[in-house]
């Protein structure tokens, strides 16, 4: 038996030194990053825009119903709250793969009564007792079991990734509706204050005209004017009333019960004029979903290794040890005593080129993971450059919008007064009045449009998780 214990000592002593081996495998050393270009891009003066802002972006706009709204959402949001099951599902595998390092022991009992054949030779009824334990322990030495942690690891991380990456588009989604809120009512605001004046130039028109001193052609015109933006006032209460159920999804209550003290503030989001020129070309690197993407490609990487493992020969140590009679008051004497111990091996000699098959397979999705996180930095350069060109040109779209608006206004009372002096014709009134609700409409737009700008540029720049050098 000494002869026998030796043998073993010294084989898994063997193991034990194979073991710390290089797994087999491709070993994952990451992706050439390659930063997109800013310094072409327009740019004007104002704030800097940081890293530190964008980690709570939602605060630049000082509006504390958004402020109160995105910190809803982040808490109880339902996609949120999915994500984070995902990365506990995660976190659960790898324990899994690292459980596969470890022996395995198993506690058995059994009680057994069985009767043998009379025709078989030695006829009659016996029990059989047997209690035990069982161990296997696999020595990992092609790394099989490791690059499995390797993958596990990996994809651990690329689903805390991507938990963070709809944080980021929650708090973005949130914003967003709570803008289009805010521009809708606004919108309205405007579609009221010209109902107002028109219905005024209305009565004006209708009193003359009852005074033999006016057409009823003006009057008509001026009706069916009014009548026109009367008309586009409920598909703005109907987009209100959208909108904010779309934020009562997003911060996790029931339609119809979010509190609208958090929902009326007066002014569309502002922000002061950021300058763009400071942000760092490589701070998209900090992106979640571009993070998710490269986890998942090293992932794959390790699932070749894996793969390749199965190319060669598993070894393991395995044994039992326990007591085993067919009396029960023989049970626990020393005679019942067995055990068995030693090392094995299992080698596929042929599996019809299934192996050689799945390293292949784990090759092309290696090339997929690769080629999808290439497409999300693609991705990402492109929609910062857009955001941020967006953000500028629609700065000049506004001033030269406010001249028009000033211009039109300006516009309504001349030809409002030089109706009345019999100088112009009707339709010169009724053309300046559409033209000021069309500007005015305008001015509210690109308004929104800005601050949706900034708030795509945030998103862009992975904003509302914590970033972390």
């Amino acid at each position: 038996m000494k002869k026998y214990m030796i043998t073993t000592s010294v084989f898994v002593a063997v193991l034990l030194i194979i073991a710390g081996c290089k797994a087999v495998g491709p070993d994952y050393d990451g992706v050439k990053w390659r930063a997109p270009i800013l310094d072409d891009l327009p740019d004007q003066s104002g704030d800097s825009v940081t890293m530190r802002e964008v980690v709570q972006w939602w605060k630049v706009f000082d509006d504390s119903e958004l402020v109160y709204l995105v910190e809803q959402a982040l808490t109880n949001n339902l996609t949120l709250a999915g994500a984070l099951s995902q990365v506990r599902e995660a976190r659960a595998r790898l324990g899994i793969s690292r459980a596969g390092l470890l022996p395995e022991v198993d506690v058995n009992g059994v009680w057994s009564r069985f009767r043998r054949s009379d025709n078989a030779g030695m006829p009659g009824k016996e029990d059989n007792y047997r209690a035990g334990f069982d161990a296997r322990w696999e020595i990992d030495i092609f790394g099989r079991r490791r690059r499995s942690i390797e993958a596990a690891r990996a994809d651990f991380e690329a689903a805390c990734a991507t938990y963070e990456n709809v944080w980021v588009v929650v708090a973005a989604e949130t914003a967003n509706a709570y803008l289009t809120f805010q521009e809708l009512r606004k919108r309205l605001d405007v579609a009221r204050s010209n109902l107002d004046l028109q219905e005024g130039t209305l009565d004006i028109l209708k009193s003359r005209a009852d005074a033999g001193i006016g057409d009823r052609l003006a009057v008509e015109q001026a009706r069916y004017n009014m009548e026109q933006t009367r008309a586009s006032i409920p598909a703005l209460q109907s987009g209100m009333t959208e909108a904010l159920n779309a934020l009562a999804v997003l911060v996790g209550v029931m339609p119809g019960e979010l509190a609208l003290e958090h929902t009326v503030h007066e002014k569309i989001l502002t922000a002061p004029l950021r300058t763009l020129i400071d942000i760092p070309a490589g701070a998209l690197r900090k992106r979640p979903d571009i993070r998710a993407a490269e986890r998942r490609l090293a992932a794959r990487c390790a699932s070749i290794g894996v793969a390749e493992a199965d190319l060669y020969p598993t070894f393991a140590l395995g044994g039992s040890l326990g007591l085993e009679a067919l009396n029960s008051g023989d049970f626990l004497d020393s005679g019942s005593r067995f055990y068995s111990w030693g090392p094995s091996i299992t080698w596929p000699v042929f599996s019809g080129g299934s192996i050689r098959a799945n390293i292949e397979m784990q090759k092309a999705r290696y090339d997929q993971a690769l080629f999808d996180y290439e497409k999300s930095v693609l991705n990402a350069a492109a929609e910062l450059r857009d955001k941020l060109s967006a953000y500028v040109y629609e700065y000049q779209r506004l001033k030269a919008l406010r001249e028009a608006t000033d211009a039109a206004r300006e516009a309504v009372e001349i030809s409002q007064d030089q109706y009345r002096q019999g100088l112009a014709d009707f339709t010169s009134v009724l053309d300046a009045q559409r033209s000021l609700l069309s500007f005015e409409e305008l001015v509210v737009v690109s308004r929104a449009t800005i601050a949706r700008n900034l708030i795509g540029i945030y998103k862009a720049l992975g904003g509302g998780w914590p970033q972390t050098d």
